[in-house]
């Protein structure tokens, strides 16, 4: 089952077709440890809205949500950071929280900053270093209860966060910062370890850059990161998760104004942006 946060409201897919829900609100709707039953019973009930998505898809949040993020999850991220932030000093400290018990969990965005397919996210103008950050997200109940899976884009400053890691706030908050959807994937039962991530850079209608993961090359269980960004916040409805990135593109690479970021992971769908 996935669900769409549309113009026209919460839309339902099944292999029966899309159902509009019109009275459901999401932040509601979405916050519930059964919502894949509730999601299955209520599409029986809705008369068929066709075999297309009806209206335009929105950011799968909430007004109320919150969108936090985990870095240094997979083993390229951590030489990634390393990387960027060797001139800084820095980079010891991305080995360690690599392997260290406690891993980096921090808020990434309100959801006004949040953009949905086929919008633009942003660079910063005082970054000189841009990439996008292709990330399998958690949907997450208030109750801590994982109940579906988005696809997340982590849009990141490396010069900033480069410069000193003190600087990650900057690097990673800010209008435009991240984009989620198309839907939320809602499932009973964990993701294969086999699925993966697929991104792909176009700028000119030329391919920039591509790469693939598989969800399995993640160091930490998406149970854990959640553990820990829930170990003393309380979020009354719910929270989204983005859990790192494996797909890194090198140092001789930079987004710029009217690039196109497509990022698909199997099961879910595919999350297209474009770069303001």
């Amino acid at each position: 089952m996935k669900i769409y946060n549309t113009d026209q409201g919460i839309v339902l897919e099944n292999e029966k077709g899309f159902f509009i829900a019109p009275d459901e609100v999401w932040d509601t709707f979405i916050n519930d440890d059964n919502v894949l039953q509730k999601a299955t019973q209520l599409a029986a009930s809705l008369p068929p809205a066709g075999s297309s998505l009806p209206g335009k898809a929105l950011a799968v949040i909430g007004s109320q949500q919150e969108l936090w993020a985990c870095g240094v999850t997979y083993y390229r991220s951590m030489v990634g950071r390393q990387e960027e932030s060797k001139a800084g000093g820095g980079a010891d400290f991305y080995a360690k929280v690599y392997e260290a018990e406690r891993p980096e969990c921090f808020f990434k965005a309100t959801p006004h900053r949040v953009v949905g397919p086929e919008q633009q996210v942003r660079i910063r103008k005082d970054s000189s270093w841009d990439v996008p950050e292709p990330e399998l997200t958690l949907v997450v109940t208030s109750s801590g209860k994982i109940v579906g899976y988005t696809i997340g884009n982590d849009m990141s400053s490396r010069s900033i966060e480069g410069e000193n890691p003190l600087y990650l706030p900057q690097a990673k908050t800010y209008d435009g910062c991240a984009a989620l959807g198309p839907c939320i994937y809602l499932t009973g039962s964990p993701l294969d370890a086999d699925t993966e991530i697929h991104l792909e850079i176009t700028r000119n209608e030329k391919i920039m850059f591509a790469g693939s993961i598989a969800i399995s090359q993640m160091k930490r269980k998406p149970e854990e990161l959640v553990s820990f960004v829930y170990r003393e916040c309380s979020f009354p409805y719910g929270c989204m998760i983005m859990t790192g990135t494996g797909i890194v593109p090198g140092s001789d690479f930079t987004l710029q104004t009217g690039d196109g970021i497509k990022i698909s992971i199997d099961g879910i769908g595919q999350l297209m942006n474009y770069v303001q």
